[in-house]
């Protein structure tokens, strides 16, 4: 049958794309123009803050005097989870070489990128995590140096656990600064600091708008949209416990779509029942994010099966998805389009996002359809080499030319032609393409 939509979408992440670019570009051109002065001009305008914008050591104390015992034993908890994680993904990148054919030997090396701009949001809400999971797994890569940015509040600068959080995963500074400023500091290497070779961590529309502008110029994690999650559930899934996701994740902002698939109506009239009741009893900061993301982005989507479940979910391409369905291992080898999978009841997003190991970065508006998300591998290079003995370089030397010259390109084919001459000079080759 083809799929039921119980509650359907109003609009869509399309629906909010504000003309954004205009006002991203010009702050980028000025302060590339006129460099820090014109970054703390802007910080003041819009984080109307004064204070020092690269924490020293006494100011990286300080903060951490703030910071009670038991959230600093959760953050480290947190912190060595990624990096076990992290630690664990570089292991699967290994240098090799082999002979391709005698005599000539190609191999692959992995290289960290130099300098890491890792951008943690500390607006509506103070994103610890993301420190984690930007700080940590670049070190673990083996990057360089590595700036966090964070924005800073009125009077009160960076909040002190991400000042502390930033610290211990191993960032090398701590720039107070946020939105496109911060973003411009690190690409153009302002106030001291090495020019960024990749960008990462999320951000409002203008940071995601900023990276999206630089992008070529420098490397990012990836265009980020509205964050986004969908669960698949059959009826022996926990309806309490399926709201309660859902809701937990709508609160992350008021265009952040949510998506229940299943193929039990039952399942999907009761959560439908116990959503609006869970948004109700959250406190009135989160509980305006979710009535909205659940009134206008939420959609109920009712299968025959759990096939077409999963072609629904791979569809979507959710930046989070969830099943609380029977049969996990077969949906693990079913599912192909996600960002992070979470399988089971005993495990959730939020998880995932503060504290169990995987990353939070992740793909958001279709796009684990193509990639996945921040992992150690995004701050390496995987680069290449080869070096050949004079025999080994001769039946390679004799296809590159006559391949160049079929394609047009005789400067290409001179390149092998002139070693041919040099290495065999007794022999003769034919090295134009058959017609």
């Amino acid at each position: 049958m083809a799929v039921e939509y119980l509650k359907k979408a109003t609009l869509t992440s399309e629906s909010d794309a504000g003309d954004t670019h205009k006002i991203v570009q010009a702050i980028l051109d000025d302060i590339e123009a006129s460099g820090d002065a014109k970054a703390l001009e802007y910080a003041a305008k819009f984080d109307k803050y004064d204070g020092p914008v690269v924490l020293t050591d006494t100011d990286i104390a300080a903060a951490a005097a703030k910071i009670p015992v038991k959230l600093k034993r959760d953050i480290e908890f947190a912190a060595a989870n990624v990096k076990r994680f992290a630690e664990a993904q570089k292991d699967t990148i290994k240098d090799i070489e082999v002979e391709i054919v005698p005599g000539l030997i190609a191999g692959q090396k992995s290289i960290p990128v130099s300098a890491a701009g890792c951008y943690v949001p500390g607006g509506r809400y103070s994103h610890i995590a993301s420190a984690i999971m930007t700080v940590t797994t670049a070190k673990v890569a083996g990057c360089d140096h590595i700036v966090a940015c964070s924005p800073p509040r009125p009077g009160v600068g960076v909040n002190p656990a991400i000042v502390y959080t930033a610290h211990v995963c191993g960032a090398d500074k701590i720039l107070a600064m946020g939105g496109v400023q911060g973003v411009a500091a690190m690409t153009f290497g302002l106030f001291g600091l090495p020019k960024a070779n990749i960008l990462v961590g999320p951000g409002n529309q203008f940071v995601a708008e900023a990276k999206r502008i630089l992008f070529g110029r420098v490397g990012i994690d990836m265009f980020a949209g509205p964050t986004d999650s969908l669960i698949l559930a059959d009826a022996k899934a926990d309806p309490i416990i399926v709201a309660a996701d859902l809701v937990g994740q709508a609160e992350h902002g008021y265009n952040s779509p949510v998506w229940l698939v299943t193929d039990d109506r039952p399942l999907a009239e009761e959560v439908m029942r116990l959503v609006p009741t869970l948004i109700d009893a959250l406190p009135e900061v989160n509980r305006d994010n979710a009535t909205a993301a659940w009134r206008d982005y939420a959609e109920v989507i009712l299968c025959a099966d759990r096939e077409e479940m999963a072609a629904t979910s791979d569809s979507y391409a959710p930046e989070h998805l969830t099943v609380q369905a029977e049969g996990l291992d077969w949906w693990l080898n079913r599912l192909s389009c996600y960002g992070s999978l979470f399988l089971g009841e005993e495990t959730t997003v939020a998880f995932g996002d503060k504290a169990s190991g995987t990353n939070h970065v992740l793909p958001t508006s279709g796009a684990a359809s193509y990639t996945g998300g921040l992992s150690v591998h995004k701050f390496m290079k995987i680069v290449t080499w080869q070096r050949a003995t004079r025999d080994g370089a001769k039946p390679i030397a004799e296809a590159t030319a006559r391949i160049s010259r079929l394609e047009g390109m005789e400067g290409h084919a001179r390149t092998a032609d002139i070693r041919l001459k040099k290495y065999f000079p007794d022999q003769t080759f034919d090295l134009t393409p058959d017609a």
